[in-house]
């Protein structure tokens, strides 16, 4: 797929020190969220205006139920983005509420009555993929019948490591907290296959960095192949 035929991808995503997400398997990430400082908090809500979609997975919308709107800053609400393979979202799930449109993705092989329910409760579902999400055929789906022109994905270590590895994330900025979570399994920023070698390192260019409040913020170039995209 060319670069020019999908959104362009920011992931953003708080860390701690050493890298996690929450502070265990499990846990909401909204746990240590309640750490950022408020200048933070209002920087993530101003990248939510800025972007026409904001992506998540379907386990970080079971264990977060977040709703993905934007709140702290004037602007419009982004389209939000959930990759479910089965169409396994909760019926409570706030992303199944009006205050913002939702668009589900499926697999060909989402039970029918799944799809039912979620098309009655008021939002799009789009088939991606045959058996699994197939990403880079959501992106196209994305840009070209959304007009998507920039997403944000708030992902937990598996859409992460599924944008990363589909080549499919652009950029990437950091809230870093000032903690040490530790546990091997503890869910870190990207999850996936362990790597072979250091060629299959997924390499970065540092862009940006300040401080936002009380936290340090990075911002960073993914390069592909040593290029930025485009």
């Amino acid at each position: 797929m060319a670069d020019h035929d999908r959104p362009h991808v920011l992931m953003m995503s708080e860390i701690t020190v050493d890298g996690k997400l929450t502070l265990r398997r499990g846990a909401s990430s909204k746990i240590l969220m309640k750490y950022m400082a408020p200048e933070t908090e209002i920087l993530l809500h101003r990248t939510r205006a800025e972007c026409d979609a904001i992506m998540v997975g379907a386990n970080t919308i079971r264990i977060d139920n977040s709703f993905l709107t934007v709140r702290l800053v004037e602007g419009k609400s982004p389209l939000r983005v959930i990759p479910s393979n089965r169409g396994d979202i909760p019926p409570d799930a706030n992303i199944l509420g009006p205050d913002a449109r939702t668009v589900i993705a499926v697999s060909g092989a989402a039970p029918a009555e799944k799809v039912a329910r979620l098309r009655e409760s008021g939002v799009d579902v789009v088939v991606a993929g045959e058996d699994q999400v197939d990403l880079p055929e959501l992106m196209r789906i994305l840009k070209a019948d959304y007009n998507v022109s920039r997403m944000m994905i708030e992902g937990g270590p598996t859409l992460n490591w599924s944008m990363l590895n589909h080549r499919l994330v652009d950029e990437i900025r950091l809230i870093h907290l000032p903690f040490i979570v530790g546990g091997a399994d503890t869910p870190s920023l990207v999850g996936g296959m362990h790597i072979e070698t250091e060629n299959d390192m997924i390499r970065l260019s540092l862009k940006r960095h300040y401080m936002c409040g009380s936290n340090l913020v990075t911002e960073w170039d993914v390069l592909y192949d040593g290029r930025l995209r485009g």
